[in-house]
């Protein structure tokens, strides 16, 4: 059974949602019963976004295969509730790096080595899914950066000889573009979207669908007209309005009809999907019947999507407790002993997430120890969950000078400690444990209760971990290692069974939530805060 392609790419400007119109109709087409796959070219040089900038490149998305990814990939996982991995993601980092092994090693008989076709080749190779699959397979393949740039032309150049090489009836394209409007002349202009299209024909490749980016809708007039000088016909071209919430758009992507040209491009049936359970998710999404606001205490909230999974996963869980969450962000680097009850006061839940470096580790550490000391629940990240531990041991055990080795070499009392394995790494991409692990949870525990059982899985991202020499002092005053590997040797949870609610896991929970199925911790977390003051 041949798979069936469709790649998306951008026009006229970046952050056009190319990622989201990829992951909706993803959710469209595997609500028809296909088994659909995803896909995100990116045309940086890095070999992956790992050792990236999180305020410049936005969150780390984290595979179960330990694929440190662009977090374009966590809206797909979040959209068509399918776990992706190593394959998913491509840079040109990648692709280069492959090309210059194999010509070191003499792959390519001493030819030179060019952009055509060895390159173009190379990305070919990992368009290609498997043919022998018994389901229909439709793989959507976003084409990361904007048509015209240097960087996405190999892509491109790839995609024209694939489809030649695949068929039409088997590959086709869908441009997302913009359709600006001018409010001096009250006007809505097709000549960006033409001048793209232009841009794409002239490197041989023929849209199929476009979906249109605008802050008004699209009268039948300027569809026909994209429609004649784009030459694709007036049912394929999609309007795409901003929505009121994020995962309503596959819905509005239904009632304009994305699925079913689509599949009519590729001559597959096109039945009527099951969304109604989707529907029902917004439908409580849009009628909260309870209000709250949590605090996300963190060291990149200038960009708020370096911590995209975060708010996502918090939003998932206020819907399944129907409340609407407000998110108070909190840079750390401005919190201190002495403003930490401005800075905190009146918030029904803290959270500390993942990050790396020593820059506002001082007021994490200060807005946990608010949150133990009054009684507000919290939820603990990975470098949250560290952190957790240095506080307490400086304020519960006494040990005032206590710390991470991460960020004090020369600490007395070092908490956290490099992992055995992760001594002695220089290398900083693609070193760190990624991926997912498996943990047992402690009998009795709150981890035990929210999961509902007593062996999980999570992803992880981290080179340290708490240093098992003061693992008797923590439980003897209080502390409970909720989860640990079934080695036993790596904490990987703990709690404050006293508190209402205090929680960390050295785990990235938040990669695992989904609209629909919001993950264990953050439910609780939120209902737990719901409990401490939310307004109905």
């Amino acid at each position: 059974m041949p798979v069936k392609y469709v790649f998306v790419t951008g026009g006229v400007v970046s952050g056009l949602g190319k990622g989201i119109t990829a992951a909706s109709l993803g959710r469209l087409l595997k609500a028809r019963g296909y088994h659909v796959t995803s896909q995100k070219f990116d045309p940086y040089i890095n070999i992956d976004p790992g050792t990236m900038n999180p305020i410049q490149h936005g969150e780390v998305f984290v595979t179960d295969d330990g694929a440190e990814t662009d977090l374009d990939l966590g809206h797909y996982e979040r959209f068509i509730d399918e776990g992706l991995n190593k394959k998913s993601n491509v840079t040109t980092g990648k692709v280069y790096w492959n090309i210059l092994q194999k010509e070191r090693r003499g792959d390519y008989g001493g030819n030179t080595v060019q952009v055509i076709p060895h390159v173009t080749n190379e990305i070919k190779s990992r368009f290609y899914r498997n043919e022998e699959a018994t389901e229909q397979e439709v793989a959507i393949i976003e084409i990361g950066g904007t048509v015209g740039d240097i960087e996405s032309q190999p892509f491109l150049e790839a995609l024209r000889q694939f489809q030649h090489e695949v068929g039409h009836e088997n590959c086709i394209l869908i441009h997302v573009t913009l359709i600006p409007y001018l409010k001096s002349s009250g006007e809505l202009k097709t000549k960006p979207t033409q001048a793209s299209v232009k841009d794409l024909q002239g490197m041989g490749i023929q849209p199929d669908i476009l979906v249109c980016r605008s802050d008004y809708p699209l009268d039948d007039g300027i569809k026909r007209k994209i429609a004649q000088f784009c030459n694709v016909e007036k049912e394929r071209v999609i309007q795409n309005l901003d929505a009121e919430v994020l995962y309503e758009v596959p819905l509005m992507m239904e009632n304009e009809h994305l699925a079913h040209e689509a599949c009519a491009c590729l001559h597959l049936p096109c039945p009527e999907p099951d969304l109604s359970e989707w529907r029902k998710m917004i439908d409580n999404w849009k009628h909260p019947k309870h209000k709250i606001e949590v605090a996300l205490v963190g060291k990149y909230v200038s960009l708020h999507d370096a911590y995209i999974s975060v708010v996502e996963s918090l939003e998932h869980a206020g819907v399944a407790n129907s409340a609407d969450v407000t998110i108070r962000w909190v840079d750390s680097e401005r919190v201190s002993s002495y403003n930490v009850d401005e800075m905190l006061g009146g918030v029904q839940g803290i959270i500390v997430p993942g990050g790396f470096g020593d820059r506002g580790i001082e007021g994490m550490i200060c807005s946990i120890q608010y949150a133990r000391e009054h009684k507000i629940p919290y939820l603990g990240l990975c470098l949250g969950m560290q952190l957790t531990i240095v506080e307490f041991a400086r304020n519960v055990l006494g040990y005032a000078d206590a710390h991470s080795k991460e960020f004090n070499e020369n600490t007395e009392h070092p908490m956290i400690h490099i992992m055995a394995d992760q001594d002695g790494v220089t290398n900083i991409g693609g070193t760190l444990r990624l991926g997912s692990y498996p943990c047992v949870l402690a009998d009795g525990s709150k981890a035990e209760e929210l999961y509902g059982t007593k062996e999980i899985s999570e992803r992880h991202r981290h080179r340290y971990e708490v240093n098992n020499k003061y693992r008797d002092v923590l439980q003897e005053n209080g502390m409970m290692l909720s989860g640990c590997s079934p080695d036993g040797r790596i904490v990987e949870m703990i709690e404050i069974p006293s508190h209402p609610f205090f929680l960390a896991t050295q785990a990235h929970p938040e990669f695992k939530s989904r609209p629909n199925k919001a993950h264990p911790l953050f439910r609780g977390f939120i209902e737990a805060s719901l409990k401490n003051g939310g307004m109905i």
